[in-house]
């Protein structure tokens, strides 16, 4: 059995808190739905344990542990409170973290839009403040869209359907064309989708899983604005976040298209590695993928 076919269970979470962490041992352990790269348990009423699952390296997690504290004091952010290490009896990392209350987009909804809205828009502008020299740089995430062409192509030769063919590859194009950010890198969350943000009484109440967090081009994290939030909300979004120029909103309008399309692929193929996969992503992406449409064909290349 391989690392990344180790089945996670009750037993092993215990156990292993129980070599590592006795005093937090004796907490209640409900699974939590939902995980991907690392799988949750909830663990007493304000923990929970992140389990590397399959993510091959231990990047991203020690990522999390070196970066969210320093983030931590200016944002509502689930922070690293114990390290587990590789063992014997699991070879991966493992982290005890604050448990965000509520559900993962991908298993509920948001029904106060406008409150959803205002909530990512003012997260994010307490997140997007210049990075240090010593931050994270990721080849995936906070690049210029002109450097994501080979991935957007991968995606929209998968799922395209024809009739929005040339809709979606304008809204690209666009966004390739679009001037580079000028500013210094910011710190940038880089992955927000609907399993990695958390939701409660009909609005967002939480962000989840920096693995990808980098500095670079807040775009990314705007793409959220038609990835996240209800149809008819992101020009709300983008009144109250107020930093975004025309070409941001281009660059994120097109990263929005490429994140849906991914939604689509993972929605079609199923993530075989999770019990259940995620066939209901593929509504999700379509969603999200209309409602960029919706916003180009109604200002192409402008306001949201």
């Amino acid at each position: 059995m391989t690392n990344s076919e180790i089945e996670i269970t009750v037993d092993l979470v215990r156990d292993l808190l129980q070599e590592q962490h006795p005093d937090l041992a004796g907490l209640t352990i409900r699974e939590v739905a939902g995980g991907w790269g690392n799988q949750m348990w909830r663990l007493g009423d304000e923990l929970a344990v992140r389990m590397q699952r399959m993510d091959p390296t231990p990047e991203l997690q020690l990522k999390e542990r070196r970066w969210l504290p320093v983030l931590a004091p200016r944002l509502p952010l689930p922070t690293p409170v114990r390290f587990g290490e590789p063992s014997e009896r699991f070879p991966k990392h493992w982290t005890v973290m604050t448990w965000v209350p509520g559900e993962p987009l991908d298993h509920g909804s948001i029904s106060r839009g406008d409150h959803a809205a205002d909530t990512l828009a003012g997260f994010l502008r307490a997140l997007h403040v210049e990075a240090p020299a010593e931050a994270p740089i990721s080849s995936d995430f906070g690049a210029h869209p002109k450097k994501c062409t080979d991935g957007f192509d991968y995606f929209f030769e998968a799922v395209v359907p024809g009739g929005t063919a040339d809709d979606v590859r304008a809204v690209w194009d666009d966004a390739v064309a679009a001037p580079e950010w000028e500013g210094p890198p910011l710190w940038v969350h880089g992955d927000l989708h609907p399993a990695n943000v958390v939701v409660s009484d009909g609005t967002l109440s939480g962000i989840v899983d920096f693995g990808a967090m980098c500095a670079g081009d807040p775009a990314w994290d705007l793409a959220a604005a038609w990835v996240l939030l209800p149809a008819g909300t992101a020009s709300r979004f983008f009144d109250m976040y107020a930093y975004a120029d025309e070409a941001a909103i281009r660059r994120a309008r097109g990263l929005a298209a490429m994140k849906s399309l991914f939604l689509m692929l993972m929605g079609q193929n199923g993530d075989r590695g999770l019990p259940g996969g995620k066939l209901n992503w593929g509504p999700v992406g379509q969603g999200a993928l209309d409602r960029v449409l919706q916003s180009w064909r109604a200002a192409p290349g402008k306001r949201p």
